[in-house]
């Protein structure tokens, strides 16, 4: 009988070496292999260190880091540990002999084979599974520094009064810890399993007993471990059913418990903890009994348990007690989810106030008050990008945003732009001109939002370099949205700034201490490698002074540099104290906050605007989340690359709890310039969440929540055609109750399924307002107030606009829609919407007409006061005062004779830029367009004066008929 612990003998075969020299060459070149591995690895952490520390946020490079080895060893050595005892225990465990049979002489051969190098094969496995569980703990490091570094929300949830940090914070750690339990005590076991099979402790086909009684002891006691794993797993089932997801009838996201789950799977949980508890006791007691006879019993029962406690008379009770009276069962635990979600989503305020939707019928009273209504928005940041690309990107490798962004300058809604670099369009491309000549942008384009001059938009800080209201600030654009190429600044090689308007090229060197220095060889060194470009080791473009820029976007700056946000997919610049700075929305979420429903962050969150424009996606570190709070206002300077993030929400405990785990990292909202302060907004993406959310949850009766008598939602963008959402718009406008305007975040609700007009919502998102943040709900009581779709098919189908955009078509133009703006006024709506038109060989639109819609009344011009005077049959007339009756004073007065020669110039005008305009003729046609407005502008004066005139006149002629009579 072999032991089994020995191994063959005899004698060994020699067979040839290589020669010295061979030997020591394969020794050379693999000492050089791994030293050239070990300096790629030591590459990515080098530049990766160096970035965080230029940017000044080290520390959560190092917190990062150290949490990361900490539970990379910590749990790699304990299932190294779990799994190498284990064997080494199953081997110590060993018959030292057993009787032959096949099944032995079988082993027999793996047994002595594996014997030489079983020492370093128990190393190796060990190793290998201490790898992979170091580096599945390592990714939970955000859930370790929840866990640590947590603080109480002082919320308790409705069912087990919990505070809400326990589910946020520390039961996701708790279920991190037993899901590696479980696989512990199950590699554990498997290893056993097989190092007591190949060892002879278990036996299938050999006779006499199947497990020796040191195998039996040894294999009962890990499977009681993990059955009593399987209990704590029960225990904690209990509480997960306070954010357990679910289907169910009145939303599809449905968080929390339900009637069963309280009165049956919850106590079904308690039954099947003690079942286990129980089962796992009679496992360790094998220890002592040798026997499996109690413990397979207890197994069976607990998992039988499972089937009929577990399974089956949940079941039973949704069937037979539930299902019979569901909406009357289910309102107390409906009524939990809808107070839990609303104050998860920030929302709680949010209560709906009736309003008629269909104003009274004065048009007089509303066409006043229609001029302080709102500052309408003739341009579209959505459609005037080209205008901005044509008339202002100067120079063809600039580039401007496909979508502006919406900012206020002194009280005024303005369009911004920054002009970013377009590589793609240099006529030469290399290695210098892409990384060290063309490096940055130049300024900052804006105009006013209300108002076109000639159809374009009317500029206010334009040219290059640019001049205008913004006054003097560095317009060097180093980080920006479009900016994703490195670039290498500061040395040798001369920058070029701009290209004046003589041909001669302004440069310039990098000044600023942004970016990693690269006068170090080290430095050096680990950029070749990390970015695979050898250049930067050897050109002599690299000098003193050099600095390598990268990570430049500013979504990807504020993401690195706080990993545990998540970021809003639209950051827009603004200039302040001289200069130019990105502003990023950021949040803290959760999806442990109990009975908040869940939503999906990147579906809330997609409209007509973002899923054409990837970039303004959402950056979400968890895509599903069921509590939001935009804690963080984070800046970027677009010179420097400087971050700062500032506190927003203070009382946010998940921002409590991440200011712990990363001290010094975000400052304190104190510390918020006021220029600042002045240009920070409502998140769009917060937005969009909390519309998304009160479509439902704007209900708060159970019994209207369950039926869904009232669900709305938000209506399709009418622009579009692919059936995507309306975005929300920015807007200064009035609400109702409101005695001025305020910079306002608004969007539509349409009932479920139907195009009708049911709710407006608008938000104040002046961060200088008292009320900011503030949710206006208002519900329109009236069934048949047109929604934006029905308005637009109104507008499309009417004679006048149909007539215009066949003539549009048939002159070889195209006709875009603009932002369709809604407006409450006189408890009614108005909605306005600029129209645009581009030539076929155009190369942007310029606005052709505004068109205004309330109630059943439209209007239809070439300007917004045109229409509104149209849609509210005011307009002033302006036809040549009506001739005096046969035997009257016919003769000419020089007023009419002046609105003549006025309106003929103004056709002239007129026919002109018509004509200007199929020949693409910009220049030609914005003249056209001067004197036509100039034209007309005359003509309305001099009309002005002979109704003055005839008015005198119709005066002094009925006193002298008084006085004839009175004679």
């Amino acid at each position: 009988m072999p032991d089994r612990g020995g191994g063959p003998t005899g004698p060994r075969i020699r067979v040839g070496r290589p020669s010295r020299r061979a030997r020591t060459l394969l020794l050379t070149l693999g000492v050089l292999a791994v030293l050239g591995m070990a300096f790629v690895m030591f590459a990515g952490f080098w530049t990766d260190w160096l970035w965080y520390r230029s940017v000044k946020f080290s520390s959560v490079f190092t917190t990062q880091l150290w949490t990361k080895i900490g539970l990379f060893f910590v749990f790699g050595l304990l299932m190294a540990l779990a799994v190498g005892v284990n064997v080494w225990l199953a081997h110590r465990l060993r018959p030292p002999l057993s009787a032959m049979s096949m099944e032995q002489q079988s082993l027999d051969r793996y047994r002595m084979g594996i014997a030489p190098f079983k020492r370093w094969l128990l190393v190796g496995v060990t190793a290998l599974v201490g790898l992979i569980a170091g580096a599945s703990a390592a990714s939970q490091w955000r859930t370790w520094l929840m866990f640590v570094n947590g603080v109480p929300f002082n919320q308790k949830d409705p069912q087990f009064h919990m505070d809400v940090s326990f589910y946020a914070f520390d039961l996701p750690w708790y279920r991190f810890l037993l899901g590696f339990g479980f696989a512990a005590a199950v590699i554990g076991l498997v290893a056993a399993a097989l190092t007591h099979y190949l060892y002879g402790g278990l036996r299938i086909t050999s006779p006499g007993a199947r497990a020796t009684a040191a195998a039996t002891g040894h294999l009962s006691v890990l499977l009681g471990v993990f059955v009593a794993l399987k209990a704590v797993a029960y225990w904690l089932d209990r509480y997960g059913l306070a954010v357990k997801q679910s289907d169910f009838k009145a939303t599809d996201n449905w968080t929390g418990l339900r009637y069963v789950d309280a009165n049956a799977y919850l106590p079904a949980k308690t039954i099947l903890f003690c079942i286990a508890v129980i089962c796992a006791i009679l496992f360790f007691a094998t220890l002592w009994r040798r026997t499996w006879q109690l413990p397979v019993i207890g197994f069976g029962l607990m998992v039988l348990s499972a089937i009929l406690i577990g399974g089956l008379y949940p079941a039973i009770v949704q069937k037979f007690q539930v299902q019979p009276n569901e909406q009357s069962k289910e309102a107390p635990y409906i009524k939990k989810n809808i107070e839990a979600t609303r104050k998860a989503y920030g929302i709680d305020g949010a209560k709906p106030v009736d309003y008629k939707g269909k104003g009274s019928d004065d048009a007089k009273k509303q066409r006043t008050e229609s001029d302080s209504a709102a500052s309408y928005r003739l341009n579209d940041p959505n459609i005037v990008s080209p205008t901005f690309q044509q008339l202002e990107q100067q120079r063809k490798y600039y580039q401007f945003p496909t979508t502006l962004d919406v900012d206020r300058y002194n009280g005024q809604d303005t369009v911004v732009g920054l002009r970013e670099l377009n590589l793609s369009k240099l006529d030469k491309r290399n290695w210098i001109n892409d990384h060290f000549v063309y490096t940055h942008g130049y300024g900052a384009v804006t105009a006013k939002g209300t108002e076109t001059s000639g159809g374009a938009p009317q500029f206010t800080e334009s040219g290059l370099p640019t001049t205008g209201k913004l006054g003097n600030y560095n317009q060097r654009i180093y980080y920006g949205e479009k900016t994703s190429q490195y670039s290498i600044v500061g040395g040798p090689q001369k920058e070029l700034d701009y290209e004046q308007d003589d041909g001669t090229q302004k440069t310039t060197s990098y000044k600023d201490k942004g970016g990693v220095n690269l006068a170090n060889p080290l430095n050096r060194a680990a950029y070749a490698v990390a970015f695979s470009e050898p250049q930067i080791l050897y050109s002599g473009a690299i000098g003193d002074g050099s600095r390598i820029l990268y990570n430049r976007t500013p979504k990807e700056r504020v993401e690195a540099v706080a990993p545990w946000l998540t970021i809003d997919g639209d950051p827009y610049p603004t200039v302040v104290n001289g200069k130019i700075k990105w502003v990023i929305d950021a949040y803290t979420t959760s999806n442990g906050y109990p009975y908040a429903s869940r939503t999906t962050l990147g579906d809330s969150t997609a409209d007509s605007l973002n899923e054409a424009d990837s970039q303004r996606a959402v950056v979400a570190q968890q895509n599903q989340v069921n509590y939001i709070r935009n804690s963080v206002k984070a800046t970027v300077d677009a010179g420097t690359g400087e971050v700062k993030l500032y506190t927003w929400d203070d009382k946010d405990p998940v921002l409590k709890t991440w200011k712990k785990a990363f001290p010094g990292t975000v400052e304190d909202k104190s510390a918020i310039p006021a220029s600042l302060k002045e240009h920070l907004r409502y998140p769009q993406d917060m937005f969009k969440v909390q519309r998304e959310l009160l479509s439902l949850y704007h209900v708060t009766n159970s019994n209207q929540f369950y039926n869904a008598s009232d669900a709305w939602q938000v209506p399709n963008d009418p622009t579009k055609k692919d059936n995507s959402a309306v975005p929300p718009y920015y807007l200064s406008m009035k609400m109702p109750g409101q005695t001025s305007q305020q910079f306002s975040l608004t969007t539509t609700f349409t009932p479920s399924g139907r195009p009708n007009l049911r709710a407006f919502m608008a938000v104040d998102a002046d961060a200088t307002s008292k009320d900011y943040g503030a949710i206006r709900l208002l519900r329109v009581t009236e069934d048949k107030v047109a929604g934006p779709e029905q308005v637009q098919n109104t507008l499309n189908s009417s004679n006048t606009v149909a007539n215009w955009v066949r003539d549009m078509k048939g002159a070889d133009s195209t006709v875009l829609y603009g932002n369709l703006l809604t407006v409450p006024l006189d408890k009614g709506f108005l909605y306005v919407e600029p129209i645009y038109a581009q030539g076929r060989n155009a190369e942007y639109p310029l606005m052709r007409k505004v068109a205004v819609s309330y109630g059943n009344k439209m209007g239809f011009a070439d300007s917004l006061s045109e229409a509104l005077n149209q849609a509210f049959d005011v307009q002033g007339d302006t036809t040549p005062a009506e001739p005096e009756k046969p035997g009257g004073d016919t003769s000419e007065t020089p007023e009419n004779s002046t609105v003549k020669e006025a309106l003929a110039d103004a056709d002239e005008a007129f026919k002109d830029g018509q004509k200007a305009l199929k020949d693409n003729d910009w220049t030609a046609y914005g003249e056209a367009q001067d004197r036509l407005q100039e034209a007309l502008q005359r003509a309305e004066d001099a009309q002005n004066k002979a109704d003055k005139a005839a008015g005198d006149n119709k005066n002094d002629k009925g006193s002298d008929n008084k006085e004839a009579a009175g004679g």
